[in-house]
């Protein structure tokens, strides 16, 4: 049986000539623009700082008899103290808990850990508490330094990656696109103060993994583009390998982004700003591949394969001609 109904994949055009290039200029500009608001919005007004990097309290609980507990229940107990992060994350069995939360400036600790103990009370009256302890500043700010670390090991590990597979040229294309992806995701994340937290730092990771696959795909393409069509303008070789590559790159991008809108909806407070976060980074690596690593190679140009096989001509679509 056909489905021909489907609306999604039998729409898409098998062969495209859209004449990418043409705009880099203009994207060039806009995300330039963009990763300095970005940048400038990371220093102030500032990241949403979660309890791993802003630092907090953690509190383990249960209820006697192996009672399930309700952690819905629990978590907005605790939000409507107006305390900022709260996190309530199940242990060993469904009847004890972890909850983590933020003690306020200027605050005393003991008395938020007693207003916190008291709501949670109000919600699960049979609810016992045991020790308490405290993530001070010193220890949020390790693990702040460990995490931005770790993306700018992840970038450069990609670079090498790139240099070693491919010409010098793609190299600095998939870095400028790499480091274009992650200073937009903090962009998002601070316009919509985002909880930035370890989560965090795995979607974006996540996200570099993701945007240097899609770059591959399209730096694969037009290396062997470039062996075939020796005579044929950069510019025009950039457009053919982007186009021949689009649909895949739509389809994966697609289904990826409502997965992650499934999760956001579903998913609950504590999942919201990763998928949001996840679900932004793909859209802006699928663009970054297009407008952002592929053309930075015509700044420096590239060297065309000396082992490759003879120039063969090909018929550009009216949309791909200079």
């Amino acid at each position: 049986m056909t489905m021909s109904w489907w609306p999604l994949i039998k729409t898409l055009p098998v062969k495209t000539n859209f004449r990418f290039v043409r705009f880099a200029r203009l994207f060039g500009i806009l995300s330039v623009l963009l990763c300095a608001a970005s940048l400038i919005g990371v220093f102030y007004p500032g990241l949403n700082l979660g309890i791993d990097f802003r630092g907090g309290a953690a509190m383990e609980m249960t209820r006697p008899g192996g009672q399930t507990l309700d952690l819905g229940a629990v978590r907005g107990a605790v939000d409507d103290l107006g305390l900022g992060d709260v996190q309530v994350q199940g242990i060993d069995s469904d009847s004890s808990a972890i909850v983590r939360f933020q003690i306020p400036d200027g605050t005393v600790q003991a008395d938020t850990v007693n207003r916190v103990q008291a709501a949670i009370t109000e919600a699960v009256p049979d609810a016992r508490f045991s020790g308490t302890s405290v993530v001070g500043s010193k220890v949020s700010g390790e693990l702040l330094t460990s995490g931005v670390l770790a993306l700018v090991v992840a970038v450069i590990l990609m670079f090498l990656y790139i240099a070693f597979r491919f010409p010098w040229q793609f190299g600095l294309g998939a870095v400028f696109g790499l480091v274009h992806d992650v200073v937009l995701v903090f962009g998002l994340m601070v316009l919509m103060q985002l909880e930035f937290s370890l989560n965090s730092v795995a979607a974006i990771l996540t996200v570099i993994g993701y945007s240097m696959n899609d770059t591959v795909v399209v730096f694969d393409r037009l290396r062997e583009n470039l062996r075939k069509y020796k005579t044929m303008p950069l510019r025009d070789i950039i457009d053919l390998s982007v186009n021949e590559t689009l649909s895949r790159t739509i389809i994966t991008g697609i289904t990826a982004v409502m997965v992650l809108a499934a999760l956001a909806v579903l998913g609950g407070p504590a999942l919201f700003a990763f998928s949001i976060a996840l679900m932004f980074g793909i859209i802006i690596g699928t663009y970054s591949s297009v407008y952002i690593a592929a053309p930075v190679i015509l700044i420096w140009g590239v060297k065309r394969g000396e082992s490759a096989e003879d120039a063969q001509p090909v018929v550009l679509g009216p949309a791909s001609r200079p």
